[in-house]
C-alpha cells in the first residue's frame, strides 16, 4: 500500500509540473504584456525599462527557471496590475468557487441516482427512454449556451433570478444549475448502467423471488453494492465541476477562481494565470490521489496496476 500512494504522489507531483510548464509557456505565445501597463504614447526607453523591471527583457529559459524555483517555495510572484501578491489573490477566490462546486455536486446527486436508479430498474420503459434522452442531451448542451438560455428566461423575461454577481444564495441558483447539468446526465447514466450489472446478479433474482418488497431490494441489495464506483466518479467529478467553473464563473461574473483566471488571460496578468493553474491542478489531483487511495482500500487489485 505504502508504494502505491508514493507511486500516486509522485504522479501528483507531475501533473502539476506539466501543468504549470504547459501554461507557462502558452500564454507567453500571447506577446508581451508591458505594453497595457503604460501609455499608448510612452517613449520606447521607458517601455524597455518597464520590461527589465518585470523580467521579461530575460530569454524566455531563464523566466521558466526563475519562476519554477520561485514556485517550489510557493511565490508566484506579484499580479502585474494590483501589485499584490498573485498566489493570495487567487486563494482568496477559492471559497467562491468551492461554493459553487460543492452546490453544483450536491444538486447532481439528489437528482442523478434517483434517475439512475428507476430508469434501470425500469429497462425499455418509456421513463427509461425519457431518462436516457435526458442524459444524451444533458452531456451535449454546452455549459455556456445553457447559461445564456437560463440568463434570458429566468432573469431577462420572468425577471425571477439575478442574471450574474454573488453574494446571495439566490445569485448561485443559475449558476449552479448551469454546473450541475453535465453531472446529472453523467451520474444518471452511470448510475444506470452499473444498476443494471447488479440487477442480474444471481442474488438480487433470488430477493425478487423471496418476496422481499422492491423498494428494500433496490436500496438495500443492489444500491448498497454499486454504491462503490459511483462514489468514486463522484469523487473524480468534483475535480471536472472545479475545472468546469471557469465558463460557469464567466458567464454569471461569478467572484470565483475561473472568472479571475479569464480576466487575467485578458489583461495578460502571468502571475495571477499561473498561480490560478497551479491551485487548480493541485486540487484536482489531490481529490484524484484520495479517490485512487480509497479505491485501492477497498479493492486490493486496484494496488498491483
Amino acid at each position: 500500500m505504502l508504494d502505491f500512494i508514493v507511486k500516486r504522489t509522485l504522479q501528483v507531483i507531475l501533473v502539476v509540473f506539466l501543468a504549470l510548464t504547459a501554461v507557462f509557456f502558452l500564454i507567453r505565445l500571447s506577446g508581451d504584456p508591458t505594453a497595457l501597463f503604460l501609455p499608448p504614447d510612452a517613449p520606447k526607453d521607458q517601455l524597455e525599462e518597464y520590461r527589465e523591471a518585470l523580467g521579461f527583457d530575460r530569454p524566455l529559459l531563464v523566466q521558466y527557471g526563475e519562476f519554477m524555483l520561485n514556485a517550489v517555495q510557493g511565490d508566484f510572484g506579484e499580479s502585474l496590475r494590483s501589485r499584490e501578491p498573485a498566489l493570495s489573490i487567487v486563494l482568496d477566490r477559492i471559497p467562491a468557487t468551492f461554493q459553487l462546486a460543492f452546490s453544483a455536486l450536491a444538486l447532481s446527486i439528489l437528482i442523478a441516482i434517483p434517475i439512475g436508479i428507476i430508469s434501470a430498474y425500469k429497462r425499455n420503459s418509456l421513463y427509461d427512454q425519457i431518462g436516457v434522452a435526458f442524459t444524451v442531451l444533458g452531456q451535449a448542451i454546452p455549459s455556456f449556451w445553457l447559461g445564456i438560455i437560463l440568463i434570458l428566461i429566468f432573469a431577462a423575461t420572468l425577471n425571477w433570478l439575478p442574471s450574474g454577481g454573488g453574494g446571495s444564495v439566490i445569485h448561485m441558483i443559475l449558476p449552479m444549475i448551469t454546473l450541475a447539468a453535465y453531472s446529472v446526465a453523467r451520474f444518471a447514466r452511470f448510475t444506470r448502467s452499473t444498476m443494471l450489472d447488479v440487477l442480474r446478479k444471481d442474488y438480487i433474482r433470488t430477493a425478487k423471488a423471496s418476496g422481499v418488497p422492491v423498494r428494500k431490494v433496490l436500496s438495500k441489495y443492489a444500491l448498497k453494492n454499486a454504491l462503490l464506483p459511483i462514489i468514486t466518479l463522484i469523487a473524480l467529478d468534483l475535480g471536472v465541476l472545479l475545472g468546469g467553473a471557469v465558463i460557469t464563473e464567466t458567464v454569471f461574473s461569478w467572484p470565483g477562481i475561473g472568472r479571475l483566471l479569464m480576466q487575467s488571460l485578458m489583461n495578460r496578468d502571468f502571475p495571477v494565470v499561473l498561480a490560478g493553474v497551479f491551485i487548480i491542478a493541485l486540487i484536482y489531483s489531490i481529490i484524484n490521489f484520495l479517490a485512487d487511495i480509497l479505491y485501492a482500500y477497498v479493492n486490493p487489485q486496484i494496488r498491483l496496476k
